[in-house]
């Protein structure tokens, strides 16, 4: 029977050229899901005239272990996503996808928030925060005397 096989000099040179240098490939074994990867918490912060919504994923979380810090317009969402086994003694696990340890993510709005009235309410592996827009105080006019 007849091999054929296609050559390409461009592809072939190009192939060639980095052939011998160690690259760097992630592991998928060991990399976090996409919805726990570092700040990839995934949200929808929505706006209107008084305040801001804001939907955030985080499922398997205990709301005991969701830390939110306010500063000003700056916004700040992490919590600990904590290793349970279920596995028996005789059991072997054969692959694990689910990730364990701190996700996090930061974000600055348009306006501030006032801290005081901010809420926050968790259901479902839904955070939602309501983060009520501080009222700014109308810029004064000096007279010129």
């Amino acid at each position: 029977m007849l091999n054929i096989t296609r050559f390409s000099p461009l592809e072939d040179a190009f192939e060639n050229l980095f052939r011998g240098f160690p690259v760097w490939m992630p592991n998928p074994e060991t990399r976090a899901p996409t919805q726990f990867r570092r700040g990839a918490i995934r949200m929808d912060v929505i706006e209107n005239d008084k305040e801001y919504q804001v939907l955030a994923e985080l499922p398997g979380v205990k709301k005991e272990e969701i830390s939110i810090t306010i500063n000003g317009n700056e916004v700040a969402v992490s919590a600990e996503v904590k290793q349970e086994r279920d596995v028996e003694d005789s059991g072997t696990v054969l692959r694990a996808e689910r990730y364990y340890g701190k996700i996090e993510r930061a974000f600055t709005l348009g306006q501030e928030v006032d801290e005081a009235t901010a809420q926050a309410k968790y259901n479902d592996g839904v955070l939602e925060l309501t983060l009520p827009k501080k009222t700014v105080a109308a810029a004064k006019r000096l007279a010129v005397h």
